[in-house]
């Protein structure tokens, strides 16, 4: 959550649920998706959800009372991420059909849509001023496009695998990625050179984030049997910290907004929260083991 009230995670699996990160404390369930849910975020205000699904929706909610506001839809196939602009005004989508979209986040009217990459878009978010967005595609390349006209401006190569995940740095100077081939990379946002190859993953990194400060970069990921947290300095390209206390894959990563701490989720159905500087972990949440079988 990016505004200054007690902070919350979301932990997507069937339905979204928000998290008082303070207490551990499930404060509320989002139900409406028909699908698996693969994708959430805070509006800038921390006032709305958005979230993406299996389902080929997108919806959102107010983040007080969990109610569903919107639903929003135009993508054929899966919904694989969503993100909110700086501003509010807008909300990005990538899908499973090879296109971005954005839309009016009052109206839920599709005011762009992306075409250019070759294979599923697994990641997208908007620069901090919110005139650009940066895509990753399943194609092994990451695109720069202008978030106002829809213009491809950047194609980055260098991946030898599916791009996973993707963010800009605060200043918006720099690009992270990562990807099924084991590597983080750094680009210049402006050039779409590689900067730095991060390599120490054992397995897929799933998920990257840098910190508010752009100092460090966070990474997810991992085989079954070794998933892992890993910490990076951003200036030498060295890791810092592994994290180690999930038992399937690291799915997702985010730091907090003052950089203090991290959050990660697993396919081992566990939110963990951890010190940033020290790797102390605690788990946030853990499925209840129940005496049925849920039915598919």
């Amino acid at each position: 959550n990016p505004n200054d009230r007690p902070a919350q995670a979301i932990l997507t699996l069937a339905q979204p649920r928000v998290w008082d990160v303070e207490r551990g404390q499930e404060t509320l369930t989002l139900k409406g998706h028909t699908g698996t849910v693969t994708s959430v975020a805070f509006s800038p205000d921390g006032r709305r959800i958005v979230s993406g699904s299996y389902d080929t929706t997108l919806k959102v909610w107010d983040a007080e009372r969990g109610q569903e506001t919107l639903t929003l839809k135009g993508h054929n196939f899966i919904v694989w991420n969503v993100a909110f602009s700086p501003d509010g005004q807008r909300i990005l989508s990538a899908g499973q059909d090879r296109t971005l979209k954005v839309w009016d986040a009052e109206t839920g009217q599709v005011t762009l849509t992306l075409k250019g990459h070759t294979d599923l878009i697994w990641s997208a978010a908007y620069s901090p001023d919110g005139r650009r967005i940066v895509s990753g595609s399943f194609d092994e390349t990451l695109k720069v496009w202008d978030a106002e006209t829809g213009q491809e401006t950047l194609t980055l190569n260098g991946h030898t695998g599916e791009v996973t995940s993707v963010a800009f740095s605060r200043d918006g100077r720099r690009i992270v990625s990562g990807s099924y081939d084991e590597t983080l990379k750094v680009w210049d946002a402006e050039t779409g050179q590689v900067t730095l190859t991060l390599k120490g993953h054992i397995g897929k990194v799933m998920s990257v984030a840098f910190s508010p400060d752009g100092r460090r970069i966070v990474s997810g990921g991992g085989p079954p049997h070794s998933p892992e947290v890993k910490l990076w300095n951003t200036e030498t390209g060295q890791e810092t910290l592994t994290l180690k206390g999930h038992t399937r894959p690291v799915l997702s990563v985010a730091f907090s907004p003052d950089g203090q701490r991290i959050v990660s989720g697993s396919q081992d159905k566990t939110l963990k929260v951890w010190d940033a500087w020290t790797g102390q972990d605690g788990d946030l949440w853990r499925e209840r083991p129940t005496n049925h079988r849920r039915k598919s």
